[in-house]
């Protein structure tokens, strides 16, 4: 595929295989420690039920990496398995803060790297084209750059263009272990079709040492043939597939469903109090899997979340 890890030209002989997995299988794979960089951003196209089996499976001393803060990775942090973050910042949309990542930077209890949306999606470009770093006049001068400096000072340099001589900032390129993408649509060579916004979605899968893809539905082959420019990561990339309809409740799935606001609220209330745990008891740990999940949540409710054809 040639020099870093772009979509690069890959040479296939006999038959590919099918990378069709169940949700524990493939948490089993992640190790303790491990960076796995996530897809969503705010309450959009998260990967909730992923996030869910983490918990269930006990992982700990994670890096979480991600352009926007998301609500799957506020539970994350809520749960005790982030020791890093490496993100852009942002809030739980227009429902409030996130609860959670806010009194573990405070507490010291996450080691938070502070980026600009705009750097974190430098840093994953840089890992992408196989370079150590990117050079930007982005955070020039700011008070995100001096916090950098202080906790993370290995991983942003000043510089000077060797050509101009003008101020640089050097961003250390991300290389995510595993990143976690969940889609509307995956076939089941691992073939990715994602509607709506993108975000950093290209630059941290084509960045990642792996790529998982979770996914509302799980087509044959022969369906993303017939539209294959709608592919946003091909599936040569692609170790895991995972069937997650509603994965991304109680975030949005554009053309699939909308947020479920009783549920956010609900969230961020047991948060607000300091007590996610109780959340996490009720919601995450006394359902054995996904399904259980979605049963507790209830069909009616999923139901009346379904998105309008014509809106999205």
């Amino acid at each position: 595929r040639g020099e870093g890890r772009g979509w690069g030209i890959l040479k296939v002989v006999g038959a590919i295989e099918d990378k069709v997995r169940t949700m524990a299988e493939v948490v089993k794979t992640i190790s303790d420690g491990s960076h796995i960089a996530l897809s969503g951003f705010a309450i959009t196209r998260n990967s909730m039920a992923f996030a869910h089996e983490l918990i269930r499976q006990r992982k700990r001393d994670l890096t979480i990496s991600q352009c926007i803060a998301a609500i799957e990775t506020d539970l994350l942090v809520g749960a005790g398995l982030v020791k890093r973050l490496i993100y852009g910042g942002g809030r739980c949309d227009r429902f409030g803060p996130f609860y959670n990542i806010d009194r573990a930077k405070l507490s010291g209890e996450v080691i938070a790297e502070e980026y600009s949306g705009l750097c974190i999606c430098l840093k994953y470009l840089a890992g992408a084209l196989g370079i150590p770093y990117m050079p930007t006049r982005s955070l020039g001068g700011s008070d995100i750059l001096r916090r950098l400096k202080e906790v993370a000072p290995d991983k942003v340099l000043e510089s000077n263009c060797p050509f101009t001589g003008e101020p640089l900032i050097l961003l250390r390129a991300l290389e995510p272990d595993v990143a976690v993408i969940h889609a509307q649509q995956v076939d089941t060579e691992g073939n990715a079709v994602i509607y709506g916004p993108l975000f950093d979605t290209k630059e941290k899968a084509r960045a990642a040492k792996r790529i998982i893809i979770t996914a509302e539905q799980i087509v044959d082959v022969e369906i993303t043939k017939r539209d294959p420019e709608r592919v946003v990561i091909p599936g040569y990339r692609v170790d895991a597939v995972v069937l997650a309809p509603y994965g991304a409740h109680p975030s949005s799935c554009y053309r699939w469903y909308d947020y479920d606001k009783e549920h956010i609220e609900l969230y961020l209330d047991y948060c607000k109090r300091g007590e996610v745990q109780k959340y996490i008891e009720e919601y995450v740990l006394s359902t054995e899997d996904h399904w259980e999940y979605l049963k507790k949540i209830g069909l009616r409710k999923l139901y009346e979340k379904k998105a309008e054809p014509y809106l999205g």
